[in-house]
């Protein structure tokens, strides 16, 4: 059922229960003769008619309860449709809390009553009568999207965040794919409350159903401004920013390439440089000049490694240097030799007290060897609280989508 009809489906019901007094309990004529022009205005679509003569029955003196459940009921139809919610979001929940309402008509004014407080923008009105209907038994989505939406409008960050998180669980469990903008609600609910956390998982489900540019550049951003972050993880932070196109400006290619040059890998660092000019954000500018003097250094220091390339990688008997080493192997293009050099290293204690950071490389060079299923494996095993774990799952998620 939709909000529209939430709000408006109840006018032949109450013509219904009138007759039904007849037979069974008694409605004056005082208060019966304005209810039934009431509904009769109603179905001639007369609702600011209407709502004043259900006032009239409304205001009679000494009204039984049933006869004040009946007026109240007209009421609230009434100022729905003459667009006055608020009015009829309070009839709609009084006759909810009637004694004289059925388990079956609580559940719809309540569902009602919640639908004209989010009109009436009383969202903590329409979050308590949506919560209302659903613990009566009331299983309609829209009363429920009307509930988390409330929580949201309201400033219910928290409550709101930790519904819509069980909702999208719930749909992952089905094997559907959670809403884009459920997604995009849960990580604002999580943004507003401060919750870092909560707010980078959010933008992990986005990135995994929607890969779009902005989740991954926000996810990215996150991740290196998060409190903890290690400053060591720099370089690898603009690996995942080149792989998901991610650059923003000339200055991030120049610093992720010059940190390459420091780590002993001028191939990498060459390479960096060339998407930054094919980006158009290097050899550009006032700048151009300082661009174009560090593209040369890189290239000068990688013709003098490939000169000692296989000598350097032969010689290297230290764990750290062994690993260095095939490292660049695999950015050469010796991939198998430069992977056995690594994983020897690893075997021999490398990882010492950088386990995490040491495994989300050889994750990398596993992904430049061509070798995602395997990279994805060792992303998977990275659970640093340094910035580490984070890249590794932002990986996991990117070269999961691309295998």
């Amino acid at each position: 059922m939709s909000l529209r009809h939430l709000l408006f489906a109840f006018g032949l019901g109450i013509f219904a229960s009138l007759a039904a007094a007849q037979e069974g309990q008694t409605v004056r004529p005082e208060v019966g003769k304005p209810l039934q022009s009431a509904i009769d205005l109603l179905k001639g679509k007369k609702a600011k008619e209407a709502l004043a003569r259900a006032r009239e029955a409304q205001s009679v003196p000494n009204k039984t309860p049933y006869e004040s459940y009946l007026a109240t009921r007209v009421v609230a139809q009434a100022a729905a449709a003459a667009g006055e919610p608020g009015v009829a979001a309070k009839a709609f929940e009084e006759v909810a809390g009637s004694a004289s309402a059925a388990d079956a008509e609580r559940r719809q004014f309540a569902a009602a009553a919640a639908g004209q407080y989010y009109v009436a923008k009383e969202y903590a009105k329409a979050a308590e009568l949506a919560a209302r209907y659903i613990k009566l038994g009331g299983t309609d989505k829209s009363v429920h999207t009307i509930y988390v939406q409330a929580l949201y409008l309201g400033n219910n960050f928290a409550a709101a965040a930790k519904a819509i998180s069980a909702d999208v669980e719930a749909e992952e469990d089905a094997g559907k794919t959670p809403a884009e903008e459920q997604l995009q609600l849960l990580a604002n609910a999580y943004l507003q409350q401060r919750d870092t956390a909560g707010y980078a998982k959010a933008l992990e489900k986005l990135v995994t159903y929607y890969p779009k540019r902005d989740y991954w550049l926000n996810l990215v951003h996150g991740i290196a401004t998060r409190p903890g972050f290690s400053e060591r993880l720099a370089l690898d932070v603009a690996r995942l920013k080149i792989e998901t196109g991610t650059m923003r400006t000339g200055n991030e290619y120049l610093e992720a390439a010059q940190l390459s040059l420091i780590d002993g890998f001028p191939v990498e660092a060459a390479r960096i440089i060339d998407k930054g000019y094919a980006a158009g954000l290097l050899g550009t500018g006032p700048e151009a000049g300082r661009h174009k003097r560090l593209k040369d250094m890189a290239a000068k220091s990688l013709a003098e490694d490939k000169k000692s390339l296989d000598a350097d990688a032969a010689a290297a008997k230290e764990a750290k240097a062994l690993f260095n080493e095939g490292f660049n192997l695999v950015l050469h293009g010796k991939s198998e030799q430069g992977l056995q050099m690594m994983e020897s290293a690893l075997r021999q204690g490398i990882a010492g007290k950088r386990p995490d950071h040491v495994r989300l490389q050889l994750a990398y060079a596993y992904h430049l060897a061509g070798q995602n299923q395997k990279a994805v494996q060792i992303f998977r095993t990275v659970q640093g609280t340094d910035g580490s774990g984070a890249l590794a799952r932002a990986w996991a998620i990117r070269l999961s989508r691309a295998s």
